[in-house]
């Protein structure tokens, strides 16, 4: 059971799972929960932070919470939104700024005795991102800092222990940021003791006793997330856990069998199931992609379903799902961005009930817990790599020839990657199959071929992501090799765009 924890309230900002990085970042538990569903009666909350949010305050559809279930009894801090919304509810004054205050904007510090400023330097940088600024506030708020075009950047409410910040404490370009989460957590008494380690020993308790002698299927992909959460519940449950690796044939070159080796040294029971030709049948002719999306996770659920009814009393589904495939599938404001297979395919009714056990963790955080549970590095290092596979980075309607043209090129940009010791600076890459095709010439033949687009990114945790900087040299020896060795193929490009605007995978 975690001991402490600090409540991310999310009023539907972008950047609400960055909080929560930054938060445990520091080595703090952290949750993050709707705007308005604040757990009454948690005595492990020890500070409650209040996000950002697209709505202006006064907006008739705005989102409000009961600040009475938590103000003045717990630390509160509110951030952009949830600054100008403590502020309006409390008799202050909330405008729409004279033009859109978004970017960088220097520090000054008013109160450099306040306990949230510890630290901070003068002049620092923050981050703003808002239309509307708080024009006032009530007698009993104090500006704790300003910035050149906003005068209320923070302030402090006397006689509680309540701050707001009109700034984004949360994202990279506030050099202080960090520093000033870290003296909230000060503020709140927290312990800072949360780590991979204390990660493990609560999950592995929490599975046991959600579990107790239940049987239970786990699909394994061959990524580290499946692998962390499979090795987890083998720690957990032993012999009653098996592992379901299925061969949708929309996976990497060889990786079905390359996978099923990896798995030796784990001690886990993995059964290796080949149904390729059920999901190509099922795809036939489907080009939109939250129709594969979805196509691929019920076909997965139901295969899963299939396989646990061959051994007895199987009464748990578990997956590898972590927090941005959460955040992506629904955000709170309920807007899809994309299904995730894990969450998106889910069908209403399940014949297995649902275990999740890294559903709240980050991709960097999951491969510190498969660190700290001594798995091999190629497994923990290997890069993300999309549930429903080839399914989407092939534009357009699914055909085995497709699939094997796809899987050649990727195969050639992989190894390369990994030959030019390229790969572990790259957060994800692979190929999309485009849908079209050029005119090339090759043996002074005319040609009239596919091209293929090579994606690379960089990141920390997939919510933001920039194109990876490759060598010149890299990228034309890898369209040299795509286009001589495919067959299929006469033209390579490079996909330059970032996340955001862009996602990562195309579809």
């Amino acid at each position: 059971m975690i001991a402490e924890k600090i409540l991310i309230l999310d009023f539907g900002s972008q950047t609400t799972q960055l909080i929560a990085r930054r938060v445990r970042e520091l080595n703090t538990y952290c949750e993050i929960v709707p705007y308005n569903k604040f757990p009454v009666g948690d005595t492990n909350i020890k500070g409650v932070i209040l996000s950002g949010s697209p709505f202006s305050v006064y907006d008739q559809a705005a989102f409000k919470t009961d600040l009475s279930l938590f103000r003045g009894q717990l630390p509160v801090l509110g951030i952009c939104y949830g600054a100008q919304f403590i502020a309006q509810q409390s008799g202050g004054k909330v405008q729409p700024a004279n033009s859109r205050e978004y970017g960088r904007a220097k520090f000054s510090v008013c109160q450099s005795n306040n306990p949230l400023l510890k630290g901070i330097q003068e002049k620092s940088q923050v981050w703003m991102s808002h239309g509307d600024t708080i024009t006032d506030i009530p007698a009993n708020f104090s500006i704790i800092a300003s910035t050149h075009d906003v005068e209320i950047a923070a302030y402090a409410v006397q006689g509680e222990q309540t701050w707001g910040v009109q700034f984004h404490p949360e994202v990279f370009h506030t050099t202080d940021g960090s520093k000033l989460l870290d003296n909230f957590l000060n503020i709140c008494g927290c312990k800072k003791d949360w780590s991979a380690a204390s990660f493990i020993e609560t999950t592995v308790a929490e599975l046991k006793a959600q579990l107790g002698d239940d049987k239970v299927v786990l699909g394994l992909s061959g990524g580290v997330d499946s692998s962390v959460a499979a090795v987890l519940l083998n720690k957990a449950i032993g012999k009653n856990l098996t592992c379901i690796f299925v061969d949708h044939g929309l996976l990497r070159k060889n990786e079905f069998e390359t996978v099923l080796d990896d798995y030796a040294h784990l001690g886990l029971n993995v059964i290796g199931v080949n149904v390729k030709d059920r999901f190509y049948a099922k795809l036939a002719g489907v080009t939109d992609p939250e129709q594969k999306r979805k196509i691929i996770g019920k076909e997965f659920i139901e295969v899963f379903d299939e396989e646990a009814h061959k051994i007895q009393d199987v009464k748990w589904l578990a997956q590898g799902t972590i927090y941005p495939d959460c955040i992506e599938s629904l955000s709170i404001t309920g807007t899809v961005i994309k299904s995730h297979h894990n969450v998106g395919g889910l069908p209403e009714k399940m014949n297995l009930k649902l275990c999740e056990p890294l559903r709240l963790l980050f991709k960097d955080e999951v491969r510190k817990v498969g660190n700290e549970l001594g798995m091999m590095s190629h497994l923990i290092k290997r890069q993300p790599f999309p549930g429903p596979g080839l399914a989407v980075r092939i534009l357009g309607d699914i055909t085995a020839e497709k699939v094997r043209i796809l899987q050649e090129a990727d195969d050639i940009f992989i190894k390369g990657l990994r030959e030019w010791n390229l790969y572990d600076q790259v957060w994800q890459a692979g190929v999309i199959l485009l849908p079209v095709q050029s005119v090339g010439v090759m043996g002074d033949e005319r040609t009239y071929e596919n091209a293929v687009a090579l994606r690379a990114v960089t990141s920390t945790d997939a919510m933001t992501a920039d194109w990876a900087h490759l060598p010149y040299e890299f990228l034309g020896k890898m369209s040299n090799e795509i286009i001589n060795k495919v067959k299929g193929v006469n033209r390579v490009v490079y996909d330059i765009s970032s996340k955001p605007p862009a996602t990562i995978e195309w579809e």
